[in-house]
Order: structure tokens, then C-alpha cells, then sequence
């Protein structure tokens, strides 16, 4: 009885600190500062700024989120000897949610694109999107095979966005009265 109790208590101990191993693992993994230049594989990652957006566009070709629109701009570097495609990216919440960038063009400015080969020793720039929450995220930077990541710090700031309001009493046939 003495044995199994004691064959027991190695068990769950031996449990707890293979699920502890696990969980440090994780965490161990890097989190660099937007501005940084992150080396994962063959590509060099730098997130410049970012911009949350309610909407693109103008009606009746307005485009609306499902949340918010998250922009980021980016330039990657392609530092090998081959062409390359860029993975799609992704940023994640300080829950572990997830979000992939948005396939398709919805006319955002500067759009990097989702089809991106890059040439040796070029790079690309331009703005990344998102449809997610406002928050606090990470950009998970990948290597161009997906196993290698690394992650870019995104703090939380808006920018004041200032809406065109027309003047009362201003005719909107006058192309000017938006900017008075």
C-alpha cells in the first residue's frame, strides 16, 4: 500500500513538472518592440506604426468590420539568395486569440497584398490588415517554411481621426466646403 501511494505521489509530481517544462517553453519565447528589426528565417520584420479604422471607403463602396480594421505597417526583407513568398501573418491577444490578415483587397491604403514573393535581397513595405477587437496584440512573424516565429510587441494607442464635417449653411455641390 506504502508502494502505490508512493508511486502515486511520483506520478503526479512528475506530471506537474512536465506540464510546468511545457508552459516555460512557451513563455520562453521572445517578444521583440515594434520598431525592431526581427530576424526569423530568411526574412528581417519591421513594424513601423499601426492604425485602427471603423470603415474603408466611401459609400456606397463602403467596406464595414466585423470589428475594427487593424492596419500595421510592415516591411520585410528578404536577407537569403532565393525568391521567397511571405507567409500570411497573424497577431494574437493577450487571451491567445488569434486573428490572420485578410485575404482579399478591400481597399485599404498601401495594402501589402497577400501574394508576396520577394526577390533576393529586396524587400516589400506596406500595410498589413486585420479585422479584430481594439486591444493590445502581437504580430507573429514567421519564417517562410511556418515553423520558425518570432513576436512583435503592438501596444494599444488610437489616433484621433477627424471626421469632414460640413459647414451649415455650405452647398455640397461646392467641391471646397469639406475644407474650409
Amino acid at each position: 500500500m506504502y508502494v502505490s501511494r508512493l508511486a502515486l505521489g511520483v506520478a503526479v509530481l512528475s506530471a506537474a513538472f512536465l506540464s510546468g517544462c511545457s508552459k516555460q517553453a512557451a513563455s520562453s519565447e521572445r517578444i521583440y518592440a515594434m520598431g525592431e528589426k526581427v530576424a526569423v528565417g530568411p526574412f528581417l520584420y519591421t513594424v513601423f506604426e499601426t492604425q485602427w479604422m471603423t470603415h474603408l471607403g466611401m459609400p456606397p463602396d463602403e467596406k464595414v468590420p466585423q470589428n475594427r480594421y487593424f492596419l500595421v505597417r510592415v516591411s520585410i526583407v528578404n536577407s537569403s539568395s532565393n525568391e521567397v513568398m511571405t507567409p500570411t501573418l497573424s497577431v494574437e491577444d493577450d487571451k491567445g486569440t488569434s486573428y490572420p490578415e485578410l485575404t482579399s483587397d478591400i481597399g485599404a491604403p498601401q495594402w501589402i497584398g497577400l501574394l508576396r514573393q520577394v526577390h533576393p535581397a529586396d524587400s516589400i513595405a506596406g500595410n498589413l490588415v486585420f479585422d479584430c477587437p481594439p486591444g493590445h496584440y502581437k504580430l507573429r512573424a514567421l519564417d517562410d517554411s511556418g515553423e520558425k516565429s518570432a513576436l512583435i510587441d503592438i501596444p494599444l494607442t488610437f489616433t484621433s481621426e477627424s471626421p469632414d464635417v460640413p459647414i451649415p449653411g455650405e452647398s455640397r455641390k461646392d467641391p471646397t466646403y469639406l475644407k474650409k
